[in-house]
Parts: structure tokens; C-alpha cells; sequence
């Protein structure tokens, strides 16, 4: 945590020192500032859905709380871990302490990215044919960005083709991949339980297979509905400063949140502020207010998010640490 809100302000510190320029602050117009606030509304929706989709998947196994908190504990786990890993196998661990079994809470994670992969399949053909007509991808990138966002694109698609295959067509060969690895000498004493699991993760799989094309789709809106969030509030906050290109804002925002997905410092911290501004930034009339923008925009998503996920978190600490006490008093009665 401490190393990504270093990168964080580091990075921020440097798009300030960069754009700002004295006095800018006195060209706010007070009747968009409400809009900042929007943004921080925007931020809990974004969570809500998240909460609803993990609650939806598990069959409403787990509490409305339980989910916000696992959500929480998830968009924590995300800011503080490299992008390319996420914020998964914390949520997982969130969910057995929510009383879900292993196996069901790996399925119900690994068809939580599922749904991701299909808003991106969905994503990027509009971006794509949104290309045409718009400056989707920013020149100043060049030709070395623009084949880096295509390699991303690209990479999305097919890792969404192969999880989906994993998941939806053949889960067995999930459940083979994991045994064939918990083989390994030093993972070994660890294959019987492990194997037990893999056993679970199969039949939630096929539980999830069999599920009628109404709770596919219920699940995808609820996925949907957390992306678009999610991509909003880049946008609100720009319009919250001064006047922009609507349009092309969402189409940038969403460019740039697939982006996102590929920096490999923890939750993105000293790439995604860079990225910001590279994408956002020309969009914004007055230089100055570029860096404002990345300031507000990563207080409202990145250290909000910090925050509320330490909260979560302790729940699970202090839960397990009152288990593990009386546990040690039984032991000694």
C-alpha cells in the first residue's frame, strides 16, 4: 500500500508541477462544483453494483453487507496489487470468511471476470468503429501506442475466449490444470484439500452453466452497470472543471480504463495518472487544469476506495482474530 500511494503522488506531483500554473484555482466556475460531487456518488454506485453482482452470483447465499464489504475489500485489494493480478484472490478470501466454500468462491470470481471480458468484447468493436469518426486513441501516443492498445485489445479478447472455454465449456480442464500444478514437491501437501476444492469450483461451474439466459444477463447488467460507472466518473470530473467534448471524453475514459488493466504497478499508481493525462488531457482547454483533474479524479476513485477497503478489512482481521482467541481459550478450559 505504502508503495503504490507513493507512485501515486509522485506521479500526480509531477502532472501538477507540469500543467499548474498560479492562480488557476480562481478560474473554477462554482456552478460546475457540483458535479465533483456527482463523481463521489457515482463512485459508491460503482460499488453497489459490484456488491450486487457478487450477491447475485452466490445466490444470495451471502448478506447485502457482506457483499459491500467483499466489493470493498476487492476494489482495496485492486489499489493496492498490480493491475495485471488484481484484486481477486483477496475477494476470494473474503468470501470463505463470508461463509462461502472455496471452490464456490473461485467460480463465482472467476465468472465475475467472465462478465468483465464480455463488457470488454463488447467495448472494444465500439471503439473500434468509434475510431472512424473520432480521435479515439490521442495522437501525441504515436505509432508504438496505437500498436500497444491493439496488442491490448487483442490480449482481452482472447483471454476472454479461453476463460470463457474454461469456465462455461469444459471446467474439467480447470480442475486438471489445478491438480497437474498441485503435483509440484513443494505445493504438494497441499493437493488433497486443494484437490477437494478443484472438485467444488467444477460443480459451481456447471451450476453456472445450467443457469437460464435471464440470470446471464441480469449478471451481465449488474457487470455493466459497474463498468459504466466506472467510466464516468473520469468524464464528470473534467466536466466538473470546465466545458469539454462530451462524446469524446467517454470514448477516451473507456479507452483508457482497458488501459488501465495492463499497468503492472500496484493498483496502477504512477501509470494511470500519466495515462490520464495523456488521454484526458488534451481534451481540456486550459493546460493548467490537467493536473487539478488527475488530483480530484484519484482522491474521488484511488484513496476513497483505500480508505473504505481498510475498513472492510479489519472486519475480516478482527473476526478471525476473535475466532482464533477463543479457540486458544477452549483449548485451555
Amino acid at each position: 500500500m505504502a508503495i503504490s500511494i507513493v507512485l501515486s503522488m509522485v506521479s500526480m506531483g509531477v502532472v501538477i508541477y507540469l500543467t499548474y500554473t498560479p492562480g488557476i484555482l480562481e478560474h473554477l466556475k462554482p456552478k460546475r462544483m457540483p458535479g465533483l460531487v456527482l463523481a463521489i456518488f457515482v463512485t459508491f454506485l460503482k460499488v453497489y453494483f459490484s456488491a450486487a453482482k457478487i450477491r447475485f452470483l452466490a445466490d444470495k447465499a451471502i448478506s447485502k453487507m457482506a457483499a459491500m464489504r467483499i466489493a470493498l475489500t476487492w476494489d482495496f485489494a485492486s489499489a493496492v496489487t498490480p493491475s495485471t493480478i488484481g484484486g481477486a484472490p483477496v475477494a476470494t478470501y473474503a468470501m470463505t470468511r463470508e461463509g462461502l466454500k472455496l471452490g464456490k468462491s473461485s467460480a463465482i470470481v472467476l465468472y465475475g471476470v467472465l462478465l468483465d471480458q464480455f463488457w470488454y468484447a463488447l467495448a472494444v468493436p465500439i471503439l473500434l468503429i468509434s475510431g472512424i469518426y473520432f480521435q479515439v486513441i490521442p495522437e501525441e501516443i504515436g505509432l508504438v501506442g496505437n500498436i500497444t492498445m491493439a496488442l491490448i485489445y487483442g490480449g482481452l479478447l482472447a483471454y476472454g475466449a479461453i476463460l470463457a472455454y474454461g469456465l462455461l465449456v469444459n471446467p474439467a480442464a480447470m480442475k486438471k490444470i489445478v491438480n497437474v500444478v498441485f503435483r509440484l514437491p513443494f505445493l504438494r501437501k497441499y493437493s488433497e484439500k486443494v484437490n477437494a476444492e478443484a472438485e467444488n469450483l467444477e460443480k459451481y461451474s456447471i451450476e453456472l452453466r445450467k443457469k437460464p439466459f435471464s440470470f446471464v444477463l441480469k449478471a451481465f447488467f449488474l457487470s455493466t452497470m459497474s463498468w459504466l460507472c466506472r467510466i464516468a466518473i473520469p468524464v464528470i470530473v473534467v466536466l466538473s472543471l470546465l466545458p469539454a467534448d462530451e462524446i469524446l471524453l467517454v470514448l477516451r475514459s473507456l479507452s483508457m480504463n482497458l488501459a488501465f488493466l495492463v499497468i503492472p504497478t500496484p493498483g496502477g499508481s504512477g501509470g494511470v495518472e500519466g495515462l490520464f493525462a495523456i488521454f484526458l488531457g488534451p481534451l481540456i482547454d486550459r493546460k493548467a487544469f490537467i493536473g487539478l483533474a488527475v488530483f480530484t479524479w484519484r482522491i474521488i476513485t484511488y484513496y476513497i476506495s483505500i480508505g473504505l477497503g481498510i475498513f472492510a478489512m479489519f472486519w475480516y482481521v478482527n473476526q478471525t482474530v476473535t475466532e482464533k482467541l477463543d479457540s486458544s481459550g477452549k483449548v485451555e478450559k
